[in-house]
Protein backbone atom coordinates (compact mmCIF):
# COMPACT_ATOMS: atom_id res chain seq x y z
CA UNK A 1 0.00 0.00 0.00
CA UNK A 2 1.47 3.41 -1.12
CA UNK A 3 1.83 5.68 1.91
CA UNK A 4 0.89 9.89 1.27
CA UNK A 5 1.62 12.83 3.69
CA UNK A 6 -0.59 15.80 3.63
CA UNK A 7 0.81 18.78 5.07
CA UNK A 8 -1.30 21.72 6.11
CA UNK A 9 0.09 25.10 5.71
CA UNK A 10 -0.99 28.08 8.23
CA UNK A 11 0.01 31.12 9.63
CA UNK A 12 -0.33 30.06 13.40
CA UNK A 13 -0.81 32.32 16.33
CA UNK A 14 0.83 32.39 19.81
CA UNK A 15 -0.54 29.59 22.28
CA UNK A 16 -0.24 32.05 24.75
CA UNK A 17 0.16 35.77 26.35
CA UNK A 18 3.54 35.53 26.13
CA UNK A 19 4.37 33.81 23.57
CA UNK A 20 2.99 36.70 21.37
CA UNK A 21 6.02 39.00 21.23
CA UNK A 22 8.49 36.03 19.59
CA UNK A 23 5.00 34.73 17.20
CA UNK A 24 5.32 39.06 15.95
CA UNK A 25 9.34 38.40 15.72
CA UNK A 26 8.82 35.46 13.70
CA UNK A 27 6.62 36.88 11.60
CA UNK A 28 8.46 40.35 10.37
CA UNK A 29 11.61 38.36 10.47
CA UNK A 30 10.24 36.69 7.52
CA UNK A 31 12.20 38.27 4.03
CA UNK A 32 8.62 37.75 2.49
CA UNK A 33 6.76 40.11 4.99
CA UNK A 34 9.98 42.15 5.49
CA UNK A 35 12.42 42.84 2.37
CA UNK A 36 15.99 43.72 4.04
CA UNK A 37 19.23 42.12 4.69
CA UNK A 38 20.04 40.11 7.61
CA UNK A 39 21.08 41.60 9.83
CA UNK A 40 18.74 44.44 9.53
CA UNK A 41 16.05 42.34 8.90
CA UNK A 42 15.88 40.82 12.42
CA UNK A 43 16.63 44.07 13.83
CA UNK A 44 13.15 45.99 12.51
CA UNK A 45 11.49 42.74 13.21
CA UNK A 46 12.72 42.80 16.83
CA UNK A 47 11.42 46.70 16.81
CA UNK A 48 8.48 46.17 15.37
CA UNK A 49 7.50 43.08 17.91
CA UNK A 50 8.20 45.28 20.72
CA UNK A 51 6.23 48.27 19.67
CA UNK A 52 2.67 45.78 18.50
CA UNK A 53 3.19 43.55 21.55
CA UNK A 54 1.04 45.59 23.76
CA UNK A 55 -1.80 45.88 21.13
CA UNK A 56 -1.87 41.97 20.34
CA UNK A 57 -2.02 40.80 23.63
CA UNK A 58 -4.87 42.74 23.95
CA UNK A 59 -6.58 41.24 21.08
CA UNK A 60 -5.33 38.09 22.31
CA UNK A 61 -6.86 38.16 25.91
CA UNK A 62 -9.99 38.85 24.04
CA UNK A 63 -9.50 35.70 22.44
CA UNK A 64 -9.32 33.54 25.70
CA UNK A 65 -5.24 34.60 26.36
CA UNK A 66 -4.39 32.85 22.81
CA UNK A 67 -5.12 32.22 19.22
CA UNK A 68 -7.87 28.97 18.30
CA UNK A 69 -5.91 28.44 15.02
CA UNK A 70 -3.68 25.71 15.64
CA UNK A 71 -7.27 24.06 17.58
CA UNK A 72 -9.19 24.83 14.08
CA UNK A 73 -6.53 23.32 11.64
CA UNK A 74 -5.62 20.44 13.46
CA UNK A 75 -9.55 19.39 13.60
CA UNK A 76 -9.30 20.23 10.18
CA UNK A 77 -6.69 17.76 9.47
CA UNK A 78 -8.54 14.82 11.20
CA UNK A 79 -11.36 15.60 9.17
CA UNK A 80 -9.62 15.39 6.34
CA UNK A 81 -7.36 12.60 7.07
CA UNK A 82 -10.52 10.39 7.56
CA UNK A 83 -12.06 11.05 4.28
CA UNK A 84 -8.76 10.75 2.91
CA UNK A 85 -9.04 7.49 4.69
CA UNK A 86 -12.16 6.39 3.51
CA UNK A 87 -10.99 7.07 -0.04
CA UNK A 88 -7.53 6.02 -0.05
CA UNK A 89 -8.80 2.51 0.72
CA UNK A 90 -10.13 1.81 -2.77
CA UNK A 91 -6.87 2.99 -3.95
CA UNK A 92 -4.49 1.31 -2.13
CA UNK A 93 -3.29 4.05 -0.53
CA UNK A 94 -2.82 5.15 2.96
CA UNK A 95 -3.13 8.64 3.97
CA UNK A 96 -1.61 10.78 7.25
CA UNK A 97 -2.12 14.56 7.52
CA UNK A 98 0.15 16.64 9.25
CA UNK A 99 0.25 20.49 9.87
CA UNK A 100 2.93 23.03 10.06
CA UNK A 101 2.61 26.21 10.84
CA UNK A 102 4.96 29.18 9.34
CA UNK A 103 5.11 31.84 12.52
CA UNK A 104 4.45 29.50 15.78
CA UNK A 105 4.17 25.64 16.64
CA UNK A 106 4.26 23.24 15.42
CA UNK A 107 6.64 24.63 12.84
CA UNK A 108 8.32 22.79 9.97
CA UNK A 109 11.77 21.36 11.23
CA UNK A 110 9.60 19.33 13.61
CA UNK A 111 6.99 18.62 11.16
CA UNK A 112 9.23 17.34 9.08
CA UNK A 113 10.78 14.93 11.38
CA UNK A 114 7.27 13.79 11.80
CA UNK A 115 7.05 13.59 8.22
CA UNK A 116 9.78 11.23 7.45
CA UNK A 117 9.38 8.99 10.42
CA UNK A 118 5.72 8.30 8.83
CA UNK A 119 7.99 6.90 5.75
CA UNK A 120 5.58 8.20 2.85
CA UNK A 121 6.03 7.36 -0.78
CA UNK A 122 5.12 11.05 -1.74
CA UNK A 123 4.52 13.98 0.18
CA UNK A 124 1.31 16.59 -1.09
CA UNK A 125 1.92 20.53 0.62
CA UNK A 126 -1.77 21.86 0.27
CA UNK A 127 -2.04 25.52 1.78
CA UNK A 128 -4.93 26.65 3.31
CA UNK A 129 -4.64 29.60 1.64
CA UNK A 130 -7.03 29.28 -0.84
CA UNK A 131 -5.64 32.56 -3.27
CA UNK A 132 -1.83 32.08 -3.86
CA UNK A 133 0.29 34.86 -2.43
CA UNK A 134 4.22 35.00 -2.33
CA UNK A 135 3.63 36.13 1.13
CA UNK A 136 1.61 33.49 2.74
CA UNK A 137 1.66 30.10 0.38
CA UNK A 138 5.31 31.40 -1.20
CA UNK A 139 6.43 31.91 2.06
CA UNK A 140 5.86 28.47 3.60
CA UNK A 141 6.72 26.76 0.77
CA UNK A 142 10.44 28.21 0.72
CA UNK A 143 10.83 27.40 4.11
CA UNK A 144 9.84 24.08 3.78
CA UNK A 145 12.21 23.86 1.17
CA UNK A 146 14.65 24.70 3.14
CA UNK A 147 13.76 22.09 6.30
CA UNK A 148 13.28 19.73 3.95
CA UNK A 149 16.84 19.94 2.44
CA UNK A 150 18.39 20.25 6.04
CA UNK A 151 16.61 17.57 7.33
CA UNK A 152 16.96 15.41 4.87
CA UNK A 153 13.21 14.69 3.47
CA UNK A 154 13.48 11.60 1.91
CA UNK A 155 10.30 11.26 -0.34
CA UNK A 156 9.29 13.46 -3.54
CA UNK A 157 7.40 16.51 -3.34
CA UNK A 158 4.25 18.49 -4.76
CA UNK A 159 2.98 21.63 -4.25
CA UNK A 160 -0.72 22.12 -4.60
CA UNK A 161 -0.55 25.99 -5.22
CA UNK A 162 -3.88 27.69 -4.83
CA UNK A 163 -7.78 26.81 -5.39
CA UNK A 164 -9.67 30.11 -5.88
CA UNK A 165 -12.28 28.82 -8.15
CA UNK A 166 -12.66 24.88 -7.13
CA UNK A 167 -15.76 24.06 -7.50
CA UNK A 168 -16.31 22.36 -4.21
CA UNK A 169 -14.33 25.21 -2.27
CA UNK A 170 -17.10 27.92 -4.03
CA UNK A 171 -19.83 25.88 -3.12
CA UNK A 172 -18.71 25.54 0.63
CA UNK A 173 -18.78 29.55 0.61
CA UNK A 174 -22.42 28.96 -0.92
CA UNK A 175 -23.69 27.24 1.29
CA UNK A 176 -22.91 29.21 4.20
CA UNK A 177 -23.54 32.44 2.96
CA UNK A 178 -27.30 31.61 1.72
CA UNK A 179 -27.22 30.02 5.69
CA UNK A 180 -27.07 34.30 6.61
CA UNK A 181 -28.27 35.97 3.84
CA UNK A 182 -31.97 35.43 4.34
CA UNK A 183 -31.37 36.17 7.91
CA UNK A 184 -29.56 39.55 7.01
CA UNK A 185 -32.36 40.40 4.60
CA UNK A 186 -34.68 40.82 7.37
CA UNK A 187 -33.64 44.25 7.31
CA UNK A 188 -33.62 45.39 4.04
CA UNK A 189 -31.41 43.50 1.08
CA UNK A 190 -27.95 43.27 2.59
CA UNK A 191 -24.71 44.46 1.15
CA UNK A 192 -22.34 42.05 1.02
CA UNK A 193 -18.52 42.49 1.27
CA UNK A 194 -16.10 40.00 0.67
CA UNK A 195 -13.24 41.14 3.29
CA UNK A 196 -9.79 39.68 2.54
CA UNK A 197 -6.58 40.13 4.40
CA UNK A 198 -5.09 43.25 2.72
CA UNK A 199 -2.02 42.82 0.42
CA UNK A 200 0.71 46.22 0.38
CA UNK A 201 0.44 47.76 -3.11
CA UNK A 202 3.58 47.54 -4.27
CA UNK A 203 3.75 43.12 -3.91
CA UNK A 204 0.82 43.82 -6.66
CA UNK A 205 2.71 45.47 -8.53
CA UNK A 206 5.64 42.94 -8.51
CA UNK A 207 3.32 40.55 -10.11
CA UNK A 208 1.90 38.74 -6.84
CA UNK A 209 -1.54 37.13 -8.44
CA UNK A 210 -3.44 37.61 -4.77
CA UNK A 211 -5.88 40.11 -5.35
CA UNK A 212 -6.68 38.57 -9.14
CA UNK A 213 -7.69 35.44 -7.48
CA UNK A 214 -9.59 36.83 -5.04
CA UNK A 215 -11.64 38.68 -7.79
CA UNK A 216 -11.80 35.02 -9.49
CA UNK A 217 -13.05 34.06 -5.84
CA UNK A 218 -15.91 36.62 -5.59
CA UNK A 219 -16.76 36.28 -8.77
CA UNK A 220 -17.33 32.06 -8.84
CA UNK A 221 -19.50 32.73 -5.70
CA UNK A 222 -21.86 35.15 -6.81
CA UNK A 223 -22.35 33.22 -9.89
CA UNK A 224 -23.42 30.24 -7.70
CA UNK A 225 -25.67 32.17 -5.12
CA UNK A 226 -27.60 33.52 -7.97
CA UNK A 227 -29.03 35.76 -6.14
CA UNK A 228 -31.24 38.96 -8.42
CA UNK A 229 -29.97 41.75 -8.37
CA UNK A 230 -26.74 41.14 -5.62
CA UNK A 231 -25.54 44.35 -4.09
CA UNK A 232 -21.49 43.24 -3.08
CA UNK A 233 -18.36 44.70 -3.04
CA UNK A 234 -14.60 43.22 -2.55
CA UNK A 235 -12.29 45.41 0.26
CA UNK A 236 -9.22 44.52 2.41
CA UNK A 237 -8.79 44.46 6.07
CA UNK A 238 -5.87 44.24 8.21
CA UNK A 239 -3.65 47.12 7.07
CA UNK A 240 -0.49 47.51 9.04
CA UNK A 241 2.02 50.12 8.78
CA UNK A 242 2.53 52.89 6.34
CA UNK A 243 2.75 51.25 3.17
CA UNK A 244 -0.18 51.85 0.64
CA UNK A 245 -2.05 48.66 0.33
CA UNK A 246 -4.47 47.34 -1.96
CA UNK A 247 -8.26 48.76 -1.45
CA UNK A 248 -10.82 49.59 -0.96
CA UNK A 249 -9.79 48.91 2.93
CA UNK A 250 -13.27 47.16 4.42
CA UNK A 251 -12.94 50.08 6.88
CA UNK A 252 -14.09 52.16 4.11
CA UNK A 253 -16.51 50.12 2.64
CA UNK A 254 -18.40 50.12 6.54
CA UNK A 255 -18.46 53.79 6.19
CA UNK A 256 -20.21 53.76 2.63
CA UNK A 257 -22.68 51.47 4.35
CA UNK A 258 -23.68 53.99 6.71
CA UNK A 259 -23.53 56.97 4.43
CA UNK A 260 -26.09 54.52 2.09
CA UNK A 261 -28.01 52.88 5.14
CA UNK A 262 -27.18 49.57 3.62
CA UNK A 263 -27.45 46.58 6.04
CA UNK A 264 -24.08 44.49 5.86
CA UNK A 265 -22.82 41.31 5.22
CA UNK A 266 -19.03 40.15 5.73
CA UNK A 267 -18.04 37.24 4.30
CA UNK A 268 -14.43 35.98 5.38
CA UNK A 269 -13.49 35.15 1.79
CA UNK A 270 -9.80 34.39 1.86
CA UNK A 271 -9.72 33.31 5.83
CA UNK A 272 -10.61 29.55 6.15
CA UNK A 273 -10.53 29.52 9.49
CA UNK A 274 -11.46 31.41 12.70
CA UNK A 275 -8.89 33.51 14.03
CA UNK A 276 -8.06 37.20 15.22
CA UNK A 277 -8.66 38.72 12.18
CA UNK A 278 -12.28 36.92 12.10
CA UNK A 279 -13.14 37.03 15.78
CA UNK A 280 -11.57 40.24 16.88
CA UNK A 281 -11.23 42.65 13.85
CA UNK A 282 -14.45 41.52 12.08
CA UNK A 283 -16.81 41.10 14.78
CA UNK A 284 -15.69 43.42 17.71
CA UNK A 285 -13.97 45.91 15.68
CA UNK A 286 -15.50 46.74 12.53
CA UNK A 287 -19.21 45.62 14.53
CA UNK A 288 -18.63 48.72 16.63
CA UNK A 289 -17.55 50.83 13.77
CA UNK A 290 -20.44 49.46 11.99
CA UNK A 291 -22.71 50.68 14.88
CA UNK A 292 -20.85 54.02 15.13
CA UNK A 293 -21.57 54.79 11.73
CA UNK A 294 -25.01 54.20 11.46
CA UNK A 295 -25.41 50.62 9.46
CA UNK A 296 -29.14 49.39 10.49
CA UNK A 297 -27.31 45.72 10.11
CA UNK A 298 -24.21 43.81 10.31
CA UNK A 299 -23.95 40.08 10.10
CA UNK A 300 -20.44 38.06 9.56
CA UNK A 301 -20.53 34.49 7.66
CA UNK A 302 -18.50 31.79 9.66
CA UNK A 303 -15.35 30.98 7.79
CA UNK A 304 -15.19 27.46 6.37
CA UNK A 305 -13.98 25.59 9.12
CA UNK A 306 -14.46 21.83 8.90
CA UNK A 307 -17.71 22.47 6.46
CA UNK A 308 -17.93 18.95 4.52
CA UNK A 309 -17.93 20.64 1.22
CA UNK A 310 -14.61 22.47 1.92
CA UNK A 311 -12.69 18.99 3.78
CA UNK A 312 -14.86 17.96 0.18
CA UNK A 313 -12.37 20.77 -1.74
CA UNK A 314 -9.34 19.43 0.00
CA UNK A 315 -9.74 15.69 -0.35
CA UNK A 316 -10.14 16.33 -4.10
CA UNK A 317 -7.04 18.25 -4.59
CA UNK A 318 -5.07 15.92 -2.83
CA UNK A 319 -6.58 12.66 -4.44
CA UNK A 320 -6.68 14.42 -8.40
CA UNK A 321 -2.88 16.76 -7.82
CA UNK A 322 -0.16 15.57 -10.53
CA UNK A 323 2.11 13.89 -8.48
CA UNK A 324 4.33 14.16 -11.68
CA UNK A 325 4.77 17.73 -10.68
CA UNK A 326 6.60 19.84 -7.99
CA UNK A 327 3.86 22.48 -8.42
CA UNK A 328 0.06 21.08 -8.86
CA UNK A 329 -3.05 23.60 -9.11
CA UNK A 330 -6.64 22.21 -8.68
CA UNK A 331 -6.94 22.84 -12.59
CA UNK A 332 -3.56 21.07 -13.26
CA UNK A 333 -2.02 23.67 -15.43
CA UNK A 334 -1.65 27.52 -15.11
CA UNK A 335 -4.26 29.74 -14.85
CA UNK A 336 -3.10 33.31 -13.69
CA UNK A 337 -2.51 35.37 -16.83
CA UNK A 338 1.16 35.89 -17.67
CA UNK A 339 1.60 39.54 -16.51
CA UNK A 340 1.05 37.67 -12.94
CA UNK A 341 4.69 37.05 -12.78
CA UNK A 342 4.60 35.51 -9.23
CA UNK A 343 2.56 32.36 -9.55
CA UNK A 344 4.79 30.00 -9.10
CA UNK A 345 2.95 27.65 -12.25
CA UNK A 346 4.82 27.35 -15.35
Amino acid sequence: MSKIAVVLFNLGGPDKISSVRPFLFNLFNDPAIIDLPQPLRAIAAFIISLKRSKTARGIYQQMGGKSPILEQTTLQAEALEKKLTDEGKKRGEEYKVFVSMRYWHPMSPVVVKNVNAFAPDHVLLLPLYPQYSETTTGSSFLDWDATSRREGLAAPSTKICCYPTDLSFIAAHAKLIRDMYWKASEEGQPRMLFSAHGLPEKLAAKGDPYQWQVGKTVAAVTQILAIDELDYRICYQSRVGSLEWIGPSTEEEILQAGTDKKPLLVVPISFVSEHSETLVELDIEYRKLADRHGVPGYWRVPALSVEPLFIESLANLCLNADRSQKICSFSHTRHCPRNYEQCPCE
